[in-house]
C-alpha cells in the first residue's frame, strides 16, 4: 500500500471494510475486530490511527509477533493476516496495516474460556445473533437449513402418496407397507426427508401435506400489476401454497399441481399472448416461454435461503417485465456474473437432488445460461437481469412488448 492510498483511506474514515485502532488496545479487542472482518467480507485494520482519524503512530515493540500470536491464540480457527508497515506516514510516525480476507470458516473470539462470534455492521463490530450465526454457518457450508428438523412435525405430516410415487416410480425401489411406520421412518431418515426428531425442512417442503402450517414463509407471494410499478390495484394477488412436488397418477400424469405448476399457471393467466399473421395463419406467441418461467421459479425454490423466515419467494408481473425475488444472498461466493456462465453451487442439496430426479432441472446445472438467458434471447431478443440486492436475489425477465403484457379484461 502506498502513502497516497493510505491517505485516501484515512480521509474516508471507518466503514464496513476499515477500522482504526491504537496498538495499545487489549489483545482480545483486536481479535474481535479481526474476527468481525473475517466473518463478513474481509477488511483492513490500521494500527496507529485513532478513531477520529488522527495519526498517533505505532508504539509497541515486536508488533507483528503480537498480532500473529493474537490470531493464533485468541481466534478459533486461527487466522493468518497480511501485515505491512507504512513508515514515516508523518514524521517519526509509522502505521501498521493488518489486512484480513473473508474466511472460509466461521471464526470466533476465544476469550475467558468462551467463544463469541462477531460480524462487521457498518463501522461497528458487533456480536452475531442466533439467526445471523445460523446464516453465517450456512454460507460457509457448515449448516444446511434443509436438514434441520421442523419442530412439532411427525411422519404423518408427509404425503404418503407423493412419497410412494417418488420411491416406487421415480427411484424404482421397494417401499414398506403403509402400516409399517418403523421401516418408513428408517427409509425417510436415511434419505434426509426426516431426522431422528422430526420431518426435515427439505422433506416438508418437498412432500409435506401442509408445509406452510409449520413453515409459513415457504410459499410464493405473487402479484400481477397493471403498470410498471407496484400498486394497491392488482389484476390478481395470491399466495401459492403446498408441496413442491406434484401428485402423479400411475401413468406419470399430474393430478395435483406442485408449486412450480401453480406458478406457471398464475403467470399464464395474467400475461397475454401476442399474435401475428404468417402466410394467412395467425401465430400466437407467449410473452414469456413456459420453459423460462419454470426454470426461473425452480431456481428460486432450490436456491433460496430457508433460514430467512420473514418472507416468501415473491413474484411480480408488470406491464413490461416479470420479476422473481428469492430471499437470501447467493451462496458460496456465487455472483450474477458467475451464474451467467454456469458456475454451480447449491445450498439445498436435498431439494436440488429430488427436483433433478423429477427432471425439473438439468444435472449439469446450466439452467441459467441455457434455458433462461438463451431462452429469452431467442424468444424476444432481451437479456434477463440477475441482481443481488442485500439479502435477496432478483431475476428480471423483460417482456419487450410495451404496455401489452396483460390479458385484456
Amino acid at each position: 500500500m502506498t502513502k497516497t492510498e493510505l491517505q485516501e483511506i484515512i480521509k474516508n474514515g471507518e466503514n464496513s471494510g476499515v477500522e482504526f485502532k491504537s496498538d495499545t488496545i487489549p489483545n482480545h479487542q483486536l481479535a474481535k475486530e479481526i474476527v468481525a472482518f473475517s466473518n463478513l467480507s474481509g477488511g483492513i485494520i490500521l494500527l496507529g490511527v485513532d478513531d477520529n482519524g488522527e495519526v498517533s503512530g505505532i508504539t509497541k515493540d515486536n508488533l507483528e509477533e503480537w498480532i500473529v500470536t493474537i490470531c493464533r491464540d485468541k481466534i478459533r480457527p486461527a487466522i493468518t493476516p497480511f501485515y505491512e508497515v507504512i513508515r514515516d506516514y508523518e514524521p517519526s510516525k509509522n502505521i501498521a496495516v493488518v489486512r484480513i480476507t473473508r474466511g472460509y470458516d466461521v471464526h470466533s473470539l476465544w476469550h475467558n474460556n468462551n467463544h463469541k462470534y462477531y460480524l462487521r455492521v457498518g463501522s461497528q463490530s458487533r456480536e452475531a445473533d442466533q439467526g445471523e450465526l445460523r446464516r453465517l454457518f450456512q454460507q460457509r457450508g457448515a449448516v444446511r437449513a434443509e436438514k434441520l428438523p421442523v419442530s412439532g412435525t411427525r411422519i404423518t405430516d408427509l404425503d404418503r402418496r407423493r412419497l410412494r410415487d417418488y420411491f416406487c416410480r421415480i427411484r424404482e425401489q421397494e417401499v414398506p407397507d403403509d402400516n409399517d411406520e418403523k421401516d418408513w421412518s428408517n427409509l425417510l431418515i436415511n434419505t434426509e426427508i426426516m431426522t431422528e426428531e422430526a420431518v426435515s425442512v427439505g422433506g416438508l417442503l418437498l412432500f409435506g401435506n401442509l408445509p406452510n402450517k409449520f413453515l409459513p414463509y415457504a410459499g410464493i407471494s405473487a402479484w400481477a400489476f397493471y403498470g410498471t410499478e407496484k400498486d394497491y390495484a392488482t389484476r390478481e394477488s395470491t399466495t401459492l401454497r403446498g408441496p413442491m412436488i406434484p401428485l402423479f397418477n400411475s401413468n406419470g400424469e399430474i393430478v395435483e399441481n406442485g408449486l412450480v405448476e401453480q406458478f406457471v399457471e398464475f403467470v399464464n393467466r395474467n400475461v397475454r399472448k401476442t399474435s401475428k399473421i404468417v402466410g394467412g395463419r395467425r401465430i400466437d406467441k407467449t410473452v414469456y416461454p413456459d420453459e423460462v418461467i419454470r426454470e426461473g421459479i425452480i431456481n428460486a425454490l432450490i436456491h433460496r435461503d430457508y433460514l430467512l423466515t420473514g418472507t416468501d419467494i415473491e413474484s411480480g408481473i408488470y406491464s413490461d417485465r416479470l420479476e422473481i425475488v428469492s430471499p437470501g444472498k447467493l451462496p458460496n461466493g456465487i455472483t450474477p456474473e458467475k451464474m451467467r456462465v454456469g458456475t454451480r453451487s447449491c445450498r439445498n442439496e436435498l431439494i436440488k437432488a429430488v427436483m433433478q430426479d423429477y427432471a425439473y432441472l438439468e444435472h449439469m446445472g446450466m439452467g441459467i445460461p441455457r434455458k433462461i438467458i438463451s431462452g429469452m434471447r431467442n424468444h424476444n431478443g432481451t437479456v434477463p437481469a440477475l441482481i443481488e440486492d442485500g439479502e435477496r436475489f432478483k431475476l428480471c425477465l423483460h417482456a419487450n412488448v410495451p404496455n401489452q403484457a396483460y390479458k385484456t379484461k
